[in-house]
């Protein structure tokens, strides 16, 4: 249409988060604190980075745009509880100690970041205050997962939608709106045998995602029925809580705590 501007190619998925109150609101809902670490994946221009600090956090930023990790390294120079790292989220080596997530990563890596933060059950995730793209938000959100993938991160994390973000809370403006998202570990993380027996759980029910849960897990109607599950209800419509209560039970011997 004549006289209206096109906005410019933006295939990265890369919409920087201007909204001060919000990344405020991000820092203080994660908890971050003195002694903490903390990544900002997909640093930008380091509004995260800044208020994580100022909160007396050690903080990682990682960018993989060269001029914006130059900028960054220029800005945060001689501040010694910053360090850039010019890497690709996807791919930079996550520490091994327990660490936070601040960050308002690029809106086209959500699927591939969700794999290496929540799929990877060596990945040490203390809790993550994320901003990601609206749909996404919503199924990751969603009780019911999506998949057997899915199930896994949410039966190990409790992932909680807490807001809608509007479009203009960034620039460039993307074309849909963003939302807030809270990942906390669940209790079964904490448990030796916890993940493993979720792992097995998995498998052996989404080998048959239609079928009644007590049927595709086989002698466990019993442990169903502790876990207040309806051993009729399909596979592929128990919630990330219930595979948590499940897995939990399991791993205590049939008799633990069932909470999330």
């Amino acid at each position: 249409m004549p006289g209206r501007r096109t906005a410019a190619p933006n295939p990265a998925g890369t919409h920087f988060l201007r909204d001060r109150a919000l990344i405020t609101q991000l820092v203080r809902a994660s908890g971050a604190g003195r002694g903490d670490l903390v990544l900002d994946l997909g640093a930008g221009y380091g509004a995260i980075t800044t208020a994580a600090a100022a909160a007396g956090a050690r903080v990682i930023a990682v960018e993989r745009d060269q001029r914006l990790a130059s900028r960054l390294r220029r800005r945060f120079d001689g501040h010694p509880e910053i360090r850039v790292v010019e890497a690709d989220l996807r791919r930079v080596p996550l520490p091994r100690r327990d660490f936070l997530v601040v960050a308002n990563p690029p809106f086209s890596v959500t699927t591939a970041l969700c794999r290496r933060l929540l799929g990877d059950p060596a990945v040490p995730l203390a809790a993550a205050e994320v901003i990601l793209q609206w749909g996404a938000a919503k199924w990751l959100a969603d009780p019911v997962p999506r998949d057997a993938e899915t199930a896994w991160w949410t039966a190990r994390y409790h992932v909680r939608l807490v807001r809608r973000v509007g479009a203009g809370s960034f620039a460039p403006r993307p074309a849909a709106d963003a939302a807030h998202v809270s990942i906390r570990p669940r209790a079964v993380m904490a448990a030796p045998d916890g993940q493993r027996v979720l792992r097995a759980l998995l498998r052996a029910a989404y080998r048959s995602p239609a079928v009644p849960a007590g049927r595709a897990l086989a002698g466990r109607r019993r442990l169903l029925i502790r876990a207040a599950i309806d051993p009729g209800i399909p596979v592929a419509r128990l919630t990330g809580d219930q595979w948590h209560r499940l897995a939990a039970l399991l791993a205590d011997g049939g008799t633990g705590p069932t909470s999330s």
